[in-house]
């Protein structure tokens, strides 16, 4: 099964135009991602970060349709990809049925330097075993 975290859209999200400020979206993700490592993975950021770090090395999104206050979004998470230092995510964002935005992004392990090093084994069996329950 996928991830899947229920954001309610608050005023914060929201531009004057009382949509949501696409920024926001990204906060979002990031959220879902941090979420899903704590939850899914059982590898906190609390507890990486000291030493490592899971930085964003890319994104792409695609904005559907705007999400107003009060809508709540569904959002997906499903691992794509997994390299040797790298972890490929697409979400998507839905409220009731309409899309709302779709995202991919590519996540790198680092080390305290910021340069990329491989997953820890624990960590790639636990992303390889969430990987395989959503396909």
């Amino acid at each position: 099964m996928p991830f899947i975290r229920k954001q309610q859209i608050k005023f914060r999200h929201c531009d004057p135009a009382g949509i949501v400020f696409y920024p926001r979206y990204f906060e979002m993700i990031n959220d879902t991602v941090e979420i899903w490592f704590d939850e899914s993975l059982g590898h906190s950021f609390a507890d990486i970060h000291p030493q490592n770090g899971v930085p964003t090395g890319q994104i792409q999104t695609r904005f559907t349709a705007p999400s107003r206050l009060g809508d709540e979004l569904t959002i997906t998470l499903e691992v794509q990809k997994v390299g040797t230092a790298s972890l490929t995510l697409n979400l998507t964002a839905k409220s009731a049925d309409e899309p709302r935005f779709s995202a991919q992004a590519t996540l790198i392990y680092v080390d305290s330097q910021g340069k990329s090093e491989p997953w820890p084994d624990a960590l790639r069996k636990r992303i390889h075993r969430e990987m395989e329950t959503t396909q």
